[in-house]
């Protein structure tokens, strides 16, 4: 079955996580990416065997998991044979995709306004730090761009640290924002016959990350959107997470008498349905100190599943805490395939990945292959879809343009 994205043509020049994983959201629904590195080492993400010094499984999943479903090609931009091949690869391309810095790609010839005078219909994505204006030069990670955003400093209980929102969240959400990006400006392309020029920066993405604290700072300026609160400060106690025997669980109901009293019967205490400290939900409310405490002493009485059990007999709304490993044995999550097997020709077996975030019907995604080894479709791609004659890919090897 064709995917959603078939017959589309992906230069993707990009390393580390964001650009990639934009490229393999386009190439999970069949759009062709080709991968452009360079001929030494290739991206660096292909070096990364270990986060925070700690090994990650027997096989590079950093790399071959965001440049799956990927051709990879091996390109010395640095010299005029190798932009002259990338300017014939931009001839036969819909989209050219980078997240290098705007003054490499002017002094590779690889400008906006380059390329698209060599193809008029070309959708011309970057993904920058910070965006097109402003202070644009400053160096960019996952982390040092969420910690501008809000979102360190909103998460975590008062006095504490702020709380880093997980490795590369910001990165991947903002590859999905790139991917959106292009695929709405091939969208507009079908209409007008005419590319064009876009960004998905890491600080927008987180920007729009942050949106409904951001939003209510924005409307209000209140402190309550924009700084740590405690669990034990809420307005709400049953709209609030609580410690379970064995882990923590949430709970998500609106401060409402029958809320209230399917709670209290849940928790198996006649005493709290008649305490008059939580009769209404104004005193709900003006006692959510007193109330929290009474529930932090009732949760650890059962395990989250025990208490996810009572909560789906009555109605609540809840659900436990997981961890990762939790989230990997969920059978759910396998049936939507949002974890999927792969076979890694690196360690010759079947591997668990991440899957695909959006289910098409009729035009689903696949990962067909992990990422390729560096230059691995070099020369057939430059023959069977450039016309480069051997005698020509061997006077580009000669002269170092490609390996």
């Amino acid at each position: 079955m064709a995917g959603a994205l078939e017959g589309i043509r992906v230069i993707d020049l990009t390393v580390w996580f964001q650009g990639p994983v934009s490229a393999q959201y386009l190439a999970d629904f069949g759009a062709e990416v080709i991968k452009v590195e360079r001929p030494q080492g290739g991206d660096q993400g292909r070096g990364v065997r270990s986060i925070k010094a700690l090994p990650v499984g027997d096989w590079n999943q950093y790399f071959l998991v965001i440049n799956r479903n990927k051709k990879s090609v091996a390109l010395d931009l640095k010299k005029p044979e190798g932009q002259a091949v990338m300017h014939r690869m931009v001839q036969e391309a819909d989209v050219f995709l980078s997240n290098l810095g705007a003054p490499m790609l002017e002094a590779w010839n690889l400008s906006y306004e380059k390329l698209s005078a060599i193809n008029p219909k070309l959708v011309y994505a970057t993904n920058t730090g910070y965006g097109y204006f402003g202070d644009v030069v400053k160096p960019s990670f996952d982390m040092t761009v969420q910690a501008l955003t809000g979102i360190m400093a909103r998460l975590g209980e008062p006095g504490q640290p702020p709380i880093y929102l997980g490795m590369g969240s910001g990165d991947a959400y903002g590859g999905i924002m790139s991917a959106m990006g292009i695929v709405m400006a091939l969208y507009q392309r079908r209409r007008t016959g005419q590319g064009q020029k876009l960004d998905a920066s890491l600080y927008g993405a987180q920007l729009f990350l942050n949106a409904p604290a951001l939003q209510g700072y924005l409307a209000t300026k209140s402190a309550k959107y924009s700084d740590q609160r405690s669990r034990k400060d809420v307005k709400n106690p049953l709209w609030n997470l609580y410690p379970a025997k064995d882990k923590w669980v949430y709970v998500c109901m609106a401060n409402e008498d029958a809320n209230w009293q399917k709670l209290a019967q849940a928790l198996g205490d006649a005493t709290l349905s008649s305490d008059a400290r939580f009769a209404t939900a104004a005193q709900r409310r003006d006692h959510a100190r007193a109330l929290v405490d009474v529930l932090d002493a009732k949760f650890p009485e059962r395990t989250a599943d025990e208490w996810m059990q009572r909560f789906t007999d009555l109605g609540i709304v809840g659900a436990p805490i997981c961890n990762l490993q939790d989230c990997a044995s969920d059978a759910g999550a396998w049936e939507n395939q949002y974890f999927l097997n792969a076979y890694c020709e690196e360690v010759k077996r079947e591997v668990k990945v991440r899957g695909l975030p959006v289910t098409l019907s009729k035009t689903p995604g696949k990962v067909e292959s992990l990422g390729p080894e560096l230059g691995q479709d070099t020369e057939i791609f430059l023959m069977t879809t450039l016309g480069y004659s051997w005698e020509e890919i061997e006077e580009l090897k000669a002269k170092g343009a490609i390996p």
